[in-house]
């Protein structure tokens, strides 16, 4: 077995150092949440300077194929960035689920999703978790028919991957324009990851892997953007505590910091342990996806240990910030609204517990 790294490389830190530059520069609170009340809730302005011109799209992709060959653990990287900011682009969709989709295959789309040039979306609801059923609910018989609901980053995608199932060729992944789909957004709980279903009534769909093939291709793409997401609930956190004690060092009562308050104190530094935590399970998780080892009890644990976690923080940073932090005005309900969706996306961490128990033959 491999010897796990848990530690950011220089190149990593040199990768967050400019996300996190232009997200300060181009996402910041105030920005953010006016884009949550716009008719654009995706800045595909800073979504293209991301994904083409800091590369970030094409990270997990080959050299080979127009991308720039670094692995899992960069993408983590740029997840925990965009969790620190709940920016509105649809870097989960595209960078991460259809691009791992794809990435068995070698397909052509990987080129262009690579630079940037297009964007996709891996047509299946965003609580489908990894070892599930392969969807059945999209025919493929010449041509697409039927729907997959909350599909996330479906409105942003101008290309879907879907999964289809045919009478003559079993399960399969087919490329399919969106001008050929019917994209309809629902209401959604993540102001800033809108989800929409998708149907498809005889639909123009190219062919990219059938049979077994399908399916291998489909649960690896699960499982790894299971596994990353938990680097984007880190980053929800490790927000939410940093902005907390910023908040409670700067408020005062009774003529002291309220952050001096002994059981405030004690509440800051179960967080910080629970974040510290979590970040060790999720850096795991990237680690074990770039390596090829462990990588279903990683996954396993890194979402049952990060979602709660990411929960538990938002969840204090409004009840510690008082009265600002049930406002509209702050920023804090879009990262408790993140991290709660972010708690059901790809399973719940119970589900994921039962399947690490599983996983370690640990009877029930």
């Amino acid at each position: 077995m491999n010897s796990p790294d848990l530690l950011y490389s220089d190149v990593e830190e040199d990768l967050r150092a400019s996300v996190r530059a232009l997200l300060t520069d181009r996402a910041d609170a105030a920005a953010v949440l006016a884009r949550a009340e716009s008719a654009e809730p995706y800045d595909l302005g800073l979504w293209r300077t991301l994904a083409a011109d800091l590369g970030a799209a094409g990270l997990m992709v080959p050299e080979s194929l127009g991308g720039h060959g670094a692995s899992a653990r960069e993408t983590a990287v740029v997840l925990e960035e965009l969790g620190r900011s709940v920016a509105p682009v649809p870097f989960l969709g595209s960078a991460v689920l259809a691009t791992a989709a794809l990435l068995p295959t070698g397909d052509e789309l990987l080129s262009p999703l690579a630079s940037g040039e297009l964007t996709a979306a891996l047509a299946v609801p965003l609580t489908t978790a990894p070892g599930a059923p392969f969807p059945a609910t999209v025919r493929a018989d010449g041509t697409l028919t039927g729907e997959v609901r909350t599909v996330a980053d479906a409105t942003a995608a101008a290309t879907f991957v879907v999964p289809a199932v045919s009478t003559s060729d079993g399960p399969g992944l087919y490329a399919v324009d969106s001008s050929e789909a019917t994209v309809t957004e629902v209401v959604p709980l993540d102001l800033t990851r809108r989800i929409a279903d998708v149907t498809f009534s005889g639909a123009t769909a190219r062919p990219i892997v059938l049979g077994p093939a399908a399916e291998s291709a489909l649960d690896s793409a699960l499982s790894t953007a299971t596994g990353l997401l938990a680097s984007e609930q880190t980053g929800l956190a490790e927000w939410a505590l940093t902005e907390t004690v910023t908040y409670l060092k700067g408020r005062y009562q009774f003529g002291r910091p309220v952050g001096g308050f002994q059981s405030l104190k004690h509440r800051l530094a179960d967080l910080y342990t629970e974040l510290v935590n979590a970040r060790a399970t999720a850096r795991y998780a990237a680690d074990a996806l770039a390596g090829g080892y462990d990588v279903p009890v990683a996954v396993a644990v890194a979402q049952a240990r990060a979602a709660p976690v990411a929960v538990h923080a938002t969840e204090e940073a409004v009840q510690l910030h008082g009265g600002i932090g049930m406002t509209w005005e702050h920023p804090l309900h879009l990262y408790l609204k993140r991290a709660k969706s972010d708690e059901l996306a790809f399973g719940t961490p119970g589900r994921h517990r039962a399947r690490l128990a599983d996983l370690v033959d640990l009877p029930g």
